[in-house]
């Protein structure tokens, strides 16, 4: 899973005359700290996102606030942490019966109430619920293409991932609806076609940049793009491309799509106040081992609370704004709604925010307002709490866990069979020293290593008196009869749901 934002868009020369800026969010899925050639793969081909990384501002120390795909969307839309809103245990599934709940605050609603034109294309994931009552249409977004979960939670096995007829690699899910793909709230493909699907997303996302610049209107784009979350999928002018194999050629078509978007933010005439981030959602699918993608030095990947699950590349691009580097400031996906608001001049919602300003890390290469991050399980309980804290460049953990989802890594305590585990005292890291989490340190090696567990615990203390955790949306249950079909009533479910 990956994303990318751009972001912020006003008027230099041509079609745009608003006094606000645009607002384009790109994410990857899935997609890890070591995948882009600009974070160090030696055989990835990301000539657009190196681009912006050499002529915008690199994050070396960015953080998603989940491990796994629906509440970490959460976070990134809302800017609070999932448990918050109740986005926890786990993801949604196309018979879930919970969802992002509507009276949350997305970016979308807040732009929107600004004046913003708002869509979204790609994966949802944050629920479908009865009659789509959860879809991005009902968050905010006044259009939406896209596919509401994950494209593994469908069969997928006769289906067409690499032209001209190569068959998704895996099984995916069983027993549920083919993938839907949406037009707002209506299915227009059932199931969908990968090869064509993301030049169908380009090209929505294209004419919506166009369109809203032609109208003089500020606008937010969310793409969030399928890409590199197995099983992987291309079309035809990247299949078999890379030198990395099926992941490879989606990670480059994933790249083409980042180079769409500046053409057509550059033919809108408006390049030069457009600013533009990419992301994330998740650490990589380790089980899948070369197809589930790579952390690069980090320590284990999605579904953990280790930094390969957590720590993501990031890039933030706006030419004559933001001068070329890198910054080691601490950062997270739950500060690009403060930030955004602070941007586009939108009041922030009045709920209890856990994401930052990150103006001055932007623009003045200045220091950021973020001194923690708190990590937790895929399972959050309120009886355990966070399972680590980074606070400055230490980490502690309180406990630690493996996950199925990093399963195959040649680090067992990844594996789903390493149990919770609790630390007294806490494990403690260094990560500017050893950011692979390697070698934890003690007071002998740390003369201060009792004032900074104190500190980290303090810290931890205040957060967790100021968490309430909304009511489960996963616990809520499952109905066979929300699952999307684009023959609503037609028999025997779910396999008559499907074009004929």
């Amino acid at each position: 899973m990956l994303p990318f934002l751009l972001l912020l868009l006003t008027p230099s020369h041509g079609l745009v005359a608003a006094s606000r800026p645009g607002v384009v969010l790109f994410l990857a899925d899935d997609l890890g700290y070591g995948d882009p050639g600009c974070f160090g793969h030696p055989s990835s081909q990301t000539p657009n996102l190196d681009r912006l990384a050499a002529e915008g501002r690199r994050f070396s120390d960015f953080y998603s606030a989940a491990s796994v795909c629906s509440p970490s969307r959460a976070a990134l839309l809302t800017g609070r942490y999932p448990t918050r809103s109740g986005v926890y245990p786990g993801v949604f599934y196309p018979s879930s019966k919970g969802g992002l709940p509507l009276n949350e605050t997305t970016i979308a609603e807040l732009l929107k109430q600004q004046g913003y034109k708002t869509a979204m294309v790609g994966k949802w994931h944050l629920g479908y619920g009865l009659n789509g009552s959860y879809l991005p249409i009902h968050q905010g977004f006044d259009e939406f293409l896209g596919i509401p979960y994950s494209h593994d939670q469908g069969p997928c096995q006769n289906l067409t991932c690499f032209p001209p007829d190569t068959k998704c690699y895996g099984k995916c899910d069983q027993g549920v609806v083919l993938m839907p793909v949406f037009k707002d709230d209506k299915i227009i493909q059932q199931p969908v076609y990968f090869p064509k699907l993301t030049q169908l997303y380009d090209n929505f996302a294209r004419h919506f940049i166009l369109k809203a610049a032609k109208q003089q209107k500020p606008f937010f784009l969310y793409y969030a793009s399928h890409h590199t979350h197995y099983p992987q999928f291309a079309s035809a002018g990247f299949t078999g491309k890379s030198k990395r194999g099926p992941l490879g050629d989606a990670l480059m078509e994933f790249d083409a799509s980042v180079g769409v978007i500046l053409n057509a933010i550059r033919d809108a005439g408006v390049e030069n106040n457009t600013l533009i981030f990419f992301t994330s959602d998740n650490g990589p699918e380790l089980r899948r081992q070369s197809r589930g993608g790579n952390a690069g030095l980090l320590k284990c990947g999605k579904g953990t609370t280790y930094d390969g699950g957590m720590r993501e590349p990031a890039i933030a691009y706006w030419p004559g704004r933001i001068t070329p580097g890198v910054t080691h400031e601490l950062a997270s996906t739950l500060d690009i709604l403060p930030t955004i608001a602070s941007l586009s001049g939108a009041k922030p919602p009045q709920v209890k925010l856990d994401g930052y300003d990150m103006s001055d890390i932007l623009f003045n290469n200045g220091k950021s307002k973020r001194k923690t991050m708190f990590y937790y399980p895929v399972t959050p309980s309120e009886k355990l709490g966070v399972f680590a804290v980074r606070y400055g460049k230490y980490k502690a953990h309180y406990y630690t866990q493996g996950s199925i989802l990093s399963d195959t890594s040649p680090d067992e305590s990844c594996h789903w069979t390493a149990p919770i585990t609790r630390h007294i005292p806490p494990l403690l890291f260094d990560l500017e020293a050893d950011p692979s989490e390697n070698y934890h340190l003690s007071c002998y090696e740390l003369p201060t290593f009792t004032s900074i567990i104190e500190q980290i615990q303090k810290e931890t203390i205040k957060f967790e008196s100021g968490m309430e955790f909304g009511e489960s949306q996963m616990e809520r249950g499952f109905d066979p009869e929300l699952e999307p079909c684009i023959k609503p009533g037609c028999k025997p479910r779910p396999q008559c749901c499907q074009q004929t």
